[in-house]
């Protein structure tokens, strides 16, 4: 889903080239193909993710680096794309995003092994860090205060429309053709992105050249590389291992560092003073518990509809739409939400209603429609993000000055790629952990011998797609076949109560740091 605060960052420019009024459709058009490119290959993958499994014969740690690898260099470098942007060109970086991207796109498609398409995997996400915030400012440039929130109400609307048909089609072209062709979709939508960018949208930067804060996106990507890669490789190495053990403390060691260097260097693009405003940290710590769990979420259900419940990847790819359907179609009337109670109430009783939602994930087992199983379930999760992202941007974009209001609508969208990233590689281990105890407890039960035992949990580390040994009868296969399958159902009721229990933490965050009424501005 959209990432809290992309309205705001367009709302927070200033108009960056003469208003011409034969442009707006132009840039409109690039823009919303740019970042529809982003926003449907972050739903497509995780549908992808049980073939990609299937097919390259990968554990879940495999998959989660196809994940991790893109999510990590998007995270570290998008408040850096932004910067380089201002003062190189917002259209030139747009553009290399763009290409960089679209590259990385058809290696991913080309990629003959799971190695492979995590390097190109890397290589995406360094393109996804120019074209996300360059779609942004290019709206931001080429719209006065004036037209901008008419700009900005057809950004959203189409973004939404393609956010929401992504998943579906690319569900359909692995049924029809396999997962290699969900990444060949970005080709022709970046083949008219760059002709239309070149010939309809104007160049804009800032008057002053921006300083870019080299050695703090360096060091955060090793930071968030080191926790990555080792709470990772903990479920295959285990927590002893020096590799694992290193890379915990090399990367606990860069974030603290980094926080050094933002404090001393001249342009830090995250100004520590920022957080300041109790409003403003508030807001983020919220915005890291809720898209942990939004991040955590999105990973692991394709695996249950797809390897568990037997949908096929079309199904699963629309299983979404209700919950992206609301939150288009309730934004404007969330937003009135802060006019009327302030921006504390609906922060506290939005996560609420999300963390119902993911309880009601948590109750089906195998089986039965998805009407009366998941559908509810997305509905209440849907209402409660609707809810809450309204207040989120508004409490976001009202902590801190105007002139700041980029900047800290960019530090919030970053927070909330950051929390997936380390959500999908922490809980990811819980995961593991819960499937292999429940199924380890299953088998007890049935009586197999010595050598079936050792394979089986020689190969827990691939969830639901563990195969079942060989050479055995029908009724055995099928018993441990649906040991399998009730230890994947365990597990994924345990990541929903974690997930339940990270929207409440962000109740709790919201009702003791956020303002009834006014929001504090930090000053620096």
């Amino acid at each position: 889903m959209k990432q809290p605060c992309d309205e705001a960052a367009i709302r927070s420019g200033t108009l960056g080239v003469p208003r011409r009024a034969e442009w707006g459709p132009w840039v409109l058009a690039a823009t919303i193909l740019g970042s529809s490119m982003a926003f449907i290959d972050g739903t497509v993958v995780n549908v992808a993710l049980p073939a990609l499994q299937s097919s390259l014969h990968a554990t879940v740690v495999d998959v989660q680096w196809v994940v991790e690898s893109y999510g990590l260099f998007l995270s570290a470098l998008i408040l850096v794309g932004g910067a380089l942007g201002d003062s190189i060109g917002r259209r030139a970086m747009f553009l290399l995003g763009v290409g960089v991207f679209a590259a990385a796109s058809v290696g991913c498609g080309l990629s003959p092994s799971i190695t492979s398409l995590v390097i190109w995997r890397c290589i995406q996400g360094v393109g996804a860090a120019f074209l996300v915030p360059g779609s942004l400012a290019i709206i931001s440039a080429s719209f006065d205060e004036k037209s901008r929130g008419q700009a900005i109400g057809t950004w959203s609307g189409f973004t939404a429309i393609t956010t929401s048909l992504g998943p579906v089609l690319g569900g359909w072209l692995i049924e029809r053709a396999s997962w290699h062709w969900v990444f060949f979709i970005n080709v022709p939508l970046a083949a008219a992105v760059i002709a239309i960018s070149l010939w309809h949208v104007p160049e804009s930067r800032r008057s002053a050249a921006q300083k870019v804060d080299w050695p703090g996106a360096l060091i955060a990507t090793v930071g968030l590389a080191g926790l990555v890669y080792g709470f990772l490789e903990s479920a295959t190495l285990g927590w002893s291992h020096p590799r694992v053990a290193g890379s915990l403390i090399a990367g606990f060691g860069a974030l603290i560092l980094f926080l050094f260097v933002e404090k001393w260097v001249a342009a830090p693009m995250v100004p520590l003073w920022l957080f300041e405003s109790r409003s403003f940290s508030g807001a983020n710590l919220l915005t890291l518990f809720l898209y942990a769990a939004l991040g955590i979420f999105f990973f692991v259900f394709p695996l249950n509809l797809i390897q568990i419940q037997k949908y096929s990847a079309a199904a699963t790819g629309a299983a979404a739409l209700p919950m992206i359907l609301l939150l288009f179609l309730l934004s404007r009337w969330s937003g009135g939400l802060v006019a009327r109670y302030g921006p504390r109430t609906p922060l506290m009783v939005g996560p609420l209603i999300a963390a119902a939602g993911f309880l009601l994930f948590a109750k089906p087992s195998v089986g039965g429609s998805y009407w009366t199983t998941f559908f509810p379930a997305f509905v209440v999760l849907g209402l409660g993000m609707a809810v809450s992202v309204a207040p989120l941007t508004t409490v976001v974009m009202s902590s801190v000055e105007q002139d700041r209001a980029g900047t800290a609508s960019g530090i919030n969208n970053a927070v909330a790629r950051v929390a997936g990233v380390l959500a999908i590689a922490i809980l990811g281990i819980v995961m593991v952990s819960a499937f292999s105890h429940s199924l380890q407890q299953s088998l007890a039960n049935l009586d197999l011998a010595p050598g079936v035992l050792r394979e089986i949990h020689s190969n827990v580390i691939k969830l639901g797609a563990l195969d079942v040994p060989s050479n055995l009868d029908a009724s055995t296969s099928a018993a441990i076949r649906t040991a399998i399958t009730q230890a994947f159902v365990f597990g994924f009721r345990v990541i929903m109560l974690l997930c339940a229990g990270l929207a409440v933490a962000s109740t709790g965050v919201a009702s003791r740091m956020i303002s009834s009424r006014s929001v504090g501005r930090a000053s620096g």
